[in-house]
């Protein structure tokens, strides 16, 4: 089928980068790039024809007019009308679908102008706000899909841009809204308040159209998310050797939101990793590792979380084995890609954009295009195998554990043997006078509170391995941690071991 063409107009200078940001993702794109076609004016080979003349032709020659509206106006001509304006005013007099995204700038900021001509825009149809190159890859990706199934082109569109038919916003859980527009402010600067609605918030992130949530909004902040897609989990699991065999020493499925997913998943690999500690000669903090650093694993996960297809019946997998961690989902890299261009910086082509943006703005990716890189960039200056990445019918991530690792010692003392956990002896292990929960589960690099507390906390305080100190009030606001005489004891013979 002919290819749809989009008119990208702006004032060069100042959108530059964003411009070829865009031409590039539409074409690289899975879905995007099958039906549309970017044209850029600065791509056109150098003619002997009147400038202004061959854009306006260029304009009637397409479906779509897509504007991005900053803070200059540019150059303008005879008339003082700058070249895209004269491109919408174009775009209009031919009735041409108009797509047009803003800055995120004060009026004040902008030229006056520019005011003027974004007043005239407003008008006529309605336009987005962005206030980096990723969320406006974001709201160009949902228009675009809007577009499609407008003028049903699809009749379904992307799993988590597709709304959903019977959930309502009740089905949202208003708590993970608030707390991650808290997260979002703090790591990305996040434009919009705590106090915003939730249809405010989700319409920001592309989420909520026309009175319908989008599949990505109940997958981030669902009640429920399995009610809706049971296969929304991860199964997690050791092994004692290096292949899949009974019995399975712990084996997990984990359900809830995508940041539930991860932390969750996260945490359960980092639980049977082995970890060591140093000394305080260097630094305040006690410093700790584990074997394989955690910013791979996390990577790792976040990558089969974001990018899995959806409408798969499987599931993620997480197996940890003697020699290796495997990360599964039912997904598949952007056509014409292969694995070895993962491991070198490469563009992002997110397969479920609407679902990692809010990741992104959560921190759960620190920087799209770059994760798989830095996987094989920290593995490597651990002194680690180089990853691999492997596509099949599923998309594996093979990440190597040191050599000998993979038999955590659980028989310190005659008294403490098997029932001392692994879980419990890090506890011991970064324990130092008295300690905040928090403050211990930030030392161990963790994240699901309800998770600490049931496989470390409670354990060692069964086993009188630490105490409260206000053990009569458990709740207390002050509520700290100590080591016992026993857990003293316990960690003096880690230390030796160590």
């Amino acid at each position: 089928m002919k290819k749809i063409r989009i008119f990208i107009s702006s004032v060069q200078a100042e959108f530059a980068h964003e411009r070829q940001t865009l031409h590039d993702y539409l074409h690289s794109d899975p879905l995007l790039g099958k039906f549309f076609e970017p044209f850029l004016f600065e791509l056109l080979p150098a003619i002997d024809s009147q400038v202004s003349q061959i854009y306006l032709k260029e304009v009637e020659f397409c479906d779509i007019y897509l504007g991005l509206l900053g803070t200059e106006y540019g150059f303008e001509d005879a008339e003082g009308i700058s070249p895209t304006e004269r491109e919408f005013d174009h775009a209009t007099q031919h009735h041409k679908t108009r797509l047009v995204f803003l800055t995120g700038h004060e009026s004040k900021e902008r030229h006056p102008k520019e005011n003027k001509f974004i007043n005239k825009a407003q008008s006529v149809l309605v336009r987005k706000r962005f206030s980096t190159i990723d969320e406006l890859q974001s709201a160009v990706y949902a228009s675009l899909v809007k577009y499609l199934e407008e003028k049903e082109i699809i009749r379904t569109g992307p799993f988590d841009a597709t709304t959903h038919q019977t959930a309502t916003l009740a089905d949202l859980d208003a708590e993970k809204i608030t707390a991650f527009v808290r997260l979002a402010k703090s790591k990305r600067g996040f434009p919009i308040s705590e106090t915003a609605s939730a249809e405010a918030i989700l319409t920001h992130l592309n989420l909520y159209h026309d009175g319908r949530l989008s599949n990505a909004a109940l997958l981030l902040f669902g009640k429920e998310p399995q009610r809706f897609f049971i296969n929304s989990e991860v199964r997690c699991a050791s092994f004692h050797g290096n292949v899949v065999e009974k019995p399975i020493p712990s084996y997990k499925v984990f359900k809830g939101d995508v940041f539930d997913l991860v932390n969750q998943a996260e945490d359960f690999v980092l639980s049977k990793l082995d970890y060591t500690v140093g000394t305080r000669a260097q630094e305040t903090a006690i410093p700790g590792a584990y074997e394989i650093p955690k910013e791979i694993v996390a990577e790792a996960i976040v990558n089969a979380i974001a990018h899995r297809d959806y409408t798969s019946n499987g599931s993620v997998q997480v197996m940890l084995f003697k020699d290796r961690l495997e990360i599964w989902n039912p997904g598949s890299l952007p056509l014409g890609w292969t694995t070895e261009k993962l491991k070198k910086l490469h563009s992002s082509v997110p397969a479920n954009p609407l679902l990692a943006e809010p990741m992104y703005l959560a921190g759960f990716i620190e920087r799209l295009g770059t994760g798989t890189a830095d996987m094989v960039r920290i593995a490597l200056e651990n002194g680690l195998k180089e990853p691999e990445f492997i596509q099949n019918d599923d998309f594996k991530s093979i990440v190597y554990r040191k050599s000998g690792s993979g038999e955590v010692t659980a028989e310190v003392t005659a008294e403490a043997t098997a029932e001392v956990t692994a879980e419990v002896q890090r506890v011991v292990l970064v324990l130092e006078g008295e300690m905040k929960r928090a403050e211990i589960q930030s030392a161990l690099q963790l994240k699901h509170d309800e998770n600490f507390r049931l496989q470390y906390i409670f354990p060692a305080l069964d086993l009188g391995i630490i105490e409260m100190t206000y053990p009569d009030s458990p709740n207390h606001p002050q509520q700290k941690y100590r080591l016992t005489e026993k857990g003293l004891k316990l960690k003096e013979n880690l230390k030796s071991q160590s």
